[in-house]
């Protein structure tokens, strides 16, 4: 593209939004907050851009993180406008931009006319998520996940925990994935609910959990007892493998009990973002029914006078 074709393009130009621009006639002294871009097909985008209607109105509802920014396509109606109005009303820096400077904003075509700059997703110190039963109420119920590497499913996952109310999940530093923008698109808001801590070794995590008196389940492909004969009503902690080898020998060894999902046939085994949402929906089905137990009338009919 020459200068003149440049000259051309519809609307303003923007060059700290147009990454090819940028990259070809960088501007003295323009700011250096949307540099950082990744390109369009990466797996993984950078950690300070969240895109996509849904995850935006989600971010600007829950006011978790600082927004710094949206940049939102020109002219666009319906959705988009509620997230303009909210982000008005939250004092957040608005400006508009061409479906081609979204796309090298976002580092994809995907991002429906939105995306937001925000503060780097912060990891909650472990410490401090292992607080949390006891600030926010509640039996310990916690995520471990063991070298997750697809954002697709860690975001998956985020959601299971945020749909069952899982106080607080850890991720490994090495060879797994972060909260990346790919992970908070596809949790679709939920990274803004759950706490995640991210440390370098997941033994002496479980270890610490356990003294804390927090029982740990590792979900096994082949091996262990059956998920729903499990008492699963006490403080604990699940932990899953990830997509290729599963449980890592030594963390496996490291929990209290392997459970495992029967499987009734034709398929060997499940997606670990599938299997940590049964696992954690059987949880939560055995708390409920511990709990209306615990507050159904008791028959008296046999006592003696």
């Amino acid at each position: 593209m020459s200068d003149s074709d440049r000259k051309r393009l519809p609307g303003p130009r923007y060059p700290a939004f147009d990454r090819r621009l940028r990259q070809r006639n960088p501007v003295p002294g323009e700011s250096s907050e949307w540099r950082a871009v990744a390109p369009v097909g990466a797996r993984e985008a950078t950690s300070d851009r969240i895109y996509g209607r849904n995850p935006v109105l989600e971010l600007l509802r829950q006011g978790g993180r600082q927004v710094d920014e949206i940049a939102v396509l020109a002219g666009a109606r319906g959705p988009l406008s509620e997230i303009v109005a909210l982000a008005r009303r939250r004092g957040v820096k608005i400006s508009y931009r061409t479906r081609d400077q979204l796309t090298a904003i976002a580092g994809t075509d995907h991002h429906q006319g939105v995306v937001a700059r925000v503060a780097t997703q912060a990891y909650l110190d472990l410490d401090a998520l292992l607080s949390l039963p006891s600030s926010r109420g509640g039996t310990a119920f916690f995520l471990v996940l063991d070298q997750v590497q697809d954002p697709r499913n860690l975001g998956a996952l985020l959601r299971t925990a945020a749909t069952f109310g899982i106080h607080g999940v850890v991720i490994p530093k090495h060879h797994a994935v972060g909260l990346t923008d790919a992970v908070a698109r596809t949790a679709m808001g939920a990274v803004e609910h759950v706490p995640v801590a991210r440390e370098p070794n997941l033994v002496n995590v479980l270890e610490t959990l356990k003294e804390s008196g927090v029982w740990v389940y590792g979900l096994s492909v082949d091996q262990g007892v059956p998920l729903w004969q499990a008492d699963l009503t006490g403080p604990l902690c699940l932990v899953l493998g990830g997509e290729a080898e599963g449980l890592r020998p030594l963390v496996a060894r490291t929990c209290d009990v392997l459970l495992t999902i029967p499987m009734a046939g034709g398929v060997g085994s499940l997606n670990v973002a599938a299997a940590g949402a049964i696992a954690c929906y059987e949880v939560a089905r055995q708390r409920a029914a511990r709990d209306a137990a615990s507050m159904a009338p008791h028959d008296e009919t046999n006592k003696s006078p």
